[in-house]
């Protein structure tokens, strides 16, 4: 049986570097840290941030949360994943999903359909690169014709966990994947994603899944407004640009404050876009505010039957330094 205590972490966008190597080196002490995941938009990538992470911890496991399938090839991906494993000693986690249109579009120039069908053949494909032998695979969307990867991965099968927000993703995840990764899940909602979750599995027969959720964090005893106010700007940029995350959170009880967003988004951009966020959203979706808060709101989404919640970092006031080290004391 899994600890109950574990605990994971995503280091977000709004860390520098150095602070990101001293967060790891810090965290990796406590003893209920299971994981450090580093996510990948239009900023620092992924692989790299993580091989530093590597050579500053030796512990904790390291994933990433999430790659986008539209912006490597799969072999590319079983590459990185593989030299990842050299670097961390077998510590590492995939961390895959489709993305949305807007990135996808937008930022690597790729058309986006099928992510579905496109997300089935990309896990065949890094499947049978990790496995070290050659490999030909003729799908719609991919194709890698006798070639095999210059060294022997350490692990023929690492774990790989699927983002995943509606049900043919989770479905996917069930059948192909080790674990699912969600986000921005209502609190009163949670319990029965888990539960679907774990139905699906006894179907599949999908042994030590792993169901892992992340939840936007900011933490601050001296200014819980500030802490809340943090979250409500992340929460809502997530709402703005996510297509995906916009229609799940208006089918599940938040549509006024969706699409007050979205409009605010079409009319001015991300300025003011958290206003529109109420404090029922909020608490619903978040872990902020005072320490006490944060750790009743943590204890609430764990009994949703959760196997791994992961803090995603947001610092709160201009001390960075002080935040996080009141975010690490509270978990």
């Amino acid at each position: 049986m899994k600890d109950s205590s574990r605990i994971g972490y995503n280091i977000g966008t709004l860390l520098s570097v150095d602070a990101i190597l001293k967060f790891a080196k810090k965290i990796e002490q406590k003893e209920n840290t299971d994981s450090i995941w580093v996510p990948e938009s239009w900023g620092r990538e992924a692989f790299v941030s993580l091989g530093a992470l590597s050579q500053v911890t030796k512990r904790v496991r390291l994933g990433t949360a999430i790659i986008s399938i539209h912006s490597r090839t799969p072999a590319t991906v079983a590459m990185g994943i593989s030299t990842l494993d050299i670097l961390s000693n077998n510590r590492s986690v995939l961390g895959l999903g489709v993305s949305t249109p807007a990135l996808v579009e937008n930022w690597h120039g790729i058309k986006f359909n099928y992510p579905i069908e496109k997300l089935r053949e990309y896990l065949q494909c890094v499947k049978l690169v990790m496995k070290g032998t050659k490999v030909f695979f003729v799908g719609k969307y991919y194709k890698i014709n006798n070639f095999k990867i210059l060294f022997t991965p350490p692990r023929e099968n690492p774990p790989i966990y699927i983002a995943a927000i509606n049900d043919k993703m989770i479905d996917l995840s069930c059948q192909l994947a080790n674990g699912v990764l969600l986000y921005l899940r209502p609190k009163n909602e949670l319990p029965k994603a888990v539960k679907n979750i774990k139905k699906k599995l006894k179907f599949s027969g999908n042994k030590n899944f792993e169901i892992c959720c992340a939840f936007i964090t900011a933490v601050s005893d001296k200014y819980p407004d500030y802490a809340r106010l943090r979250a409500a700007k992340t929460l809502a940029f997530y709402v703005a640009i996510g297509k995906y995350y916009n229609k799940f959170l208006r089918e599940n009880g938040f549509e006024i404050e969706v699409e007050n967003i979205t409009e605010e988004y079409k009319k001015k951009g991300l300025v003011n876009i958290h206003n529109f966020v109420s404090d029922k959203m909020l608490t619903s979706l978040t872990i902020s505010g005072t320490r006490d808060e944060c750790l009743k709101s943590l204890s609430e989404f764990k009994q949703s039957g959760i196997s791994l919640p992961i803090i995603q970092i947001n610092p709160v006031g201009n001390n960075t330094e002080n935040s996080i080290r009141e975010l690490i004391s509270t978990f």
